[in-house]
């Protein structure tokens, strides 16, 4: 390897290059992986289609194949997060279709046909109920006008007859799962103002021939419980995760009372953001393949259900997902630091690994990636907090001596979300061209227990804010960053707690909001159903406490922004509507105050176009390049910043 190239942080060329990211490429986050017997299904987004969800096919002969045909998108809308957009059963996929929202049944060999009528009726989370011929779902009907109306509902898989009400008064229904005998099914349900991972329910439903349900009853979950993802045992009893011991853990329910099958200080599962997400699975009578999080990602575990030992199977993955076992094989979503995610297959009985697709085929020499260090900082109130460290690193670049890297502080979406260990390529882009990186796990994010997340109750854009800067603090007074040359960068939620950092706070030198909350009142009053009472748990109930809401919604303090901001909106965004960024952008002119702003058409929340990914990107590291005053390496479009006039090397 010849000598290293000098050549200050920020301005190193780097081979991963949007068009890097990009060719080709598919998106697997928040995917789903189902066995048909030896047929192995999936299901990717891609970019390059202008972010079409196909479902795929791996049959048992190996050969691979899409099943979504052109002009078919499964995606479903329930939630407007959606997940649990198909099931399968003998070849059978049944699909939403985001176009309509109708649930869709296609054969082998055939063209999809849709079996739920028209209107704005959306189907998510299917359980395909053989013995009556029907698919079991979650609906949100939008027709009655004012908050849509959420069930589970019982359809019949040819179209034919009525659909049946399984469950209806909730505010919210989940993971409908029917015994093997088909005598009986569990779901999961919560009600405003609570999100499942705060307070959920599992229930049992007695079926009769037709699949009405004759009687039903609690298992599990309650006010200040976490209960999720039921599964039927191949013996017919019933499983799940709760966080009653402060951990997401694995409980079984037997008669009147439930009982632990694994005491352990991780999380065997995560926020329920999207529908169809599986935390475990059987293999046989007498084993539970799962996964389990602690500080470092998550890990593949075997538990033998008869002794309650847990062993780990090792992998040389750091983020698992969606685990599915068939035929003891179990298929999963991995991707670590240094490896894209795929969709692995692991023979349990050999512990043989089979990648069967990457998300990216990109070949980069690992010279150029930047392996993240899990830190614990100090924060306020004498607690601890958590985030992942990605130094710069470029096998070909060395910075002068003496000189600090700036340093890009990044915070996650949710606000109930996590940061991990996984392959963020995007992370390496800002990395491999010498700038610093820090994934914070404020107080409130996942993967840390109950008590955690409860940080955030009533402290959300206090805890988050704080927690950000003190990541940062802990950085520069480490010597790893440059203290001058710090930004904070974040969508929806994490948008939101990047634009109250820069109004409430004078810690930041720029920061960019990706479809982040400007205001709370407006969010409050426009976002969807799921979400609708969510800022109930984070701030306090509106509009009894208004006070809150204006003192934590940055577009009221927007006049005390002393650093650029440049904000990127999907102009379709039903969840962030494009107007919290367009009322900030027009404070920002009032008070003539440095802005950059991005508007995507045909995007909605977080971006599934290829172009759009690129420009942020590249619209981020230029915007950093004026501010910081260091060049940029390659060819990347200029991008406006209105009231400022400042030139690279100048600093406000």
């Amino acid at each position: 390897m010849p000598d290293k190239r000098l050549a200050p942080y920020g301005s190193w060329a780097s081979p991963i290059t949007p068009e890097t990211l990009l060719k080709g490429t598919v998106q697997m986050r928040n995917q789903m992986i189902r066995w048909d017997g030896a047929d192995l299904y999936w299901s990717e987004l891609r970019p390059f289609e202008g972010g079409r969800i196909v479902i795929c096919r791996r049959g048992s002969d190996g050969a691979i194949a899409d099943v979504t045909p052109p002009g078919f998108n499964a995606r479903s809308r329930v939630h407007e997060y959606g997940g649990g957009h198909y099931a399968v059963n003998d070849g059978t996929v049944y699909f939403t279709n985001y176009a309509d929202q109708r649930l869709y049944r296609q054969d082998p060999g055939g063209a999809p046909r849709p079996i739920t009528p028209d209107g704005d009726i959306r189907h998510a989370d299917m359980a395909i109920d053989t013995r009556r011929g029907r698919v079991v779902a979650v609906r949100e009907d939008h027709t009655h006008g004012g908050e849509a109306i959420n069930t589970l509902v019982s359809v019949d898989a040819e179209g034919q007859r009525e659909a049946i009400t399984v469950a209806i008064g909730n505010d919210f229904y989940s993971s409908p799962k029917l015994s093997h005998d088909g005598a009986r099914i569990a779901w999961q349900t919560w009600n405003h103002p609570n999100m499942p991972w705060d307070s959920s329910e599992i229930w049992i439903g007695e079926l009769d021939a037709d699949g009405n349900v004759t009687s039903k009853r609690k298992i599990a979950g309650g006010p200040n419980e976490s209960a999720l993802a039921p599964e039927w045992s191949p013996l017919g009893e019933l499983y799940f995760i709760s966080d009653e011991s402060d951990w997401w853990n694995l409980y079984r329910s037997r008669g009147d009372h439930d009982e632990p099958v694994c005491r352990r200080s991780a999380e065997f599962a995560a926020p329920q953001w999207v529908f169809g997400q599986r935390w475990y699975a059987f293999n046989g009578e007498d084993e539970i393949v799962c996964l389990f999080a602690d500080n470092s990602g998550f890990k593949l575990g075997r538990l033998d259900l008869n002794s309650g030992r847990l062993d780990q199977v090792d992998l040389f993955y750091t983020t698992l997902a969606n685990v599915q076992v068939s035929g003891g094989k179990a298929a999963m979503y991995a991707s670590s630091a240094t490896l894209s995610e795929r969709v692995l297959v692991v023979d349990l009985a050999s512990g043989g690994e089979q990648v069967v697709r990457t998300a990216n085929s990109a070949r980069i020499e690992s010279g150029y990636f930047s392996v993240p260090k899990p830190i614990e900082f100090p924060t306020e109130g004498g607690k601890t907090a958590h985030a992942f460290f990605y130094a710069p690193r470029n096998m070909e670049f060395e910075a002068p001596v003496g000189e600090k890297p700036p340093l890009i502080v990044h915070v996650h979406g949710g606000p109930t979300g996590s940061a991990g260990p996984n392959y963020p390529f995007e992370f390496q882009y800002w990395t491999s061209r010498g700038l610093a990186f820090v994934d914070v796990n404020y107080g409130g994010s996942a993967g840390y227990g109950r008590a955690y997340r409860q940080r955030l109750k009533g402290q959300w854009g206090v805890v988050d804010v704080d927690d950000c800067i003190n990541a940062a603090r802990f950085l520069a007074d480490k010597g790893l960053v440059d203290p001058d040359r710090i930004s904070i960068t974040g969508g929806s939620a994490g948008g939101f707690t990047v634009l109250l950092s820069l109004t409430k706070r004078d810690f930041y030198d720029a920061g960019a909001s990706h479809f982040g909350i400007g205001n709370l009142e407006l969010f409050d009053d426009s976002t969807h159903k799921f979400e609708s009472r969510y800022d109930d748990w984070c701030i306090g109930p509106y509009p009894e406490r208004r006070d809150l809401y204006h003192d934590r919604s940055a577009i009221n303090f927007a006049d005390n922004l002393n650093c650029p901001v440049v904000l990127f909106q999907g102009l379709e965004d039903k969840i962030v509507p494009p107007s919290q960024a367009e009322t900030f952008v027009e404070v920002c002119k009032e008070k003539k105050l440095p802005y950059a702003y991005l508007a995507f058409e045909g995007e909605q929340h977080g971006w599934r176009k290829d172009s759009t990914i690129k420009r942020t990107l590249e619209g981020e590291l230029y915007f950093l390049s004026r501010i910081f005053g260091f060049e940029a390496a390659g060819d990347i479009e200029p991008l406006q910043i209105e009231n400022f006039e400042g030139s690279v090397g100048e600093r406000i």
